[in-house]
């Protein structure tokens, strides 16, 4: 019976590593809304295995652009992301756990489903 829990614990963990062959991301080109840019999808071709969504404020105006990128290239343009205190200036969100993760920035989306599955995975443990 501990042979199956540790069977089922790995591939819950292998799920939340491996992004999978490829991967669908919402893109667009400077939409002003996350509902007009959520209207084309795109697969991701190798090296390109993260969605990226980039939003840009200046004022009240607002520009979302979604695209595959390399997980690095995502990294780095969050890294020097930046908002000041007026709320003008960029923000960078990546994700790449699931298809479509980037619907409405990913990130948050990510970290609920990682949590989820964890906690699932903890209780089958706990129920042996």
């Amino acid at each position: 019976m501990k042979m199956l829990v540790l069977v089922l614990v790995l591939v819950l963990v292998s799920l939340l590593v491996s992004p999978g062959l490829s991967l669908d991301c919402y893109v667009c080109s400077s939409s002003p809304t996350n509902e007009q840019c959520n209207q084309n999808t795109q697969e991701c071709q190798a090296p390109l295995d993260t969605c990226m969504t980039i939003v840009d404020t200046l004022g009240t105006v607002k520009a979302i652009v979604k695209q595959c990128a390399s997980r690095s290239t995502c990294s780095g343009a969050a890294a020097t992301a930046s908002v000041d205190s007026n709320g003008d200036g960029n923000t960078v969100n990546c994700c790449s756990s699931f298809n479509l993760c980037n619907f409405s920035k990913g990130q948050s989306i990510n970290v609920h489903a990682s949590v989820l599955l964890l906690t699932a995975a903890a209780c089958l443990l706990l129920s042996f």
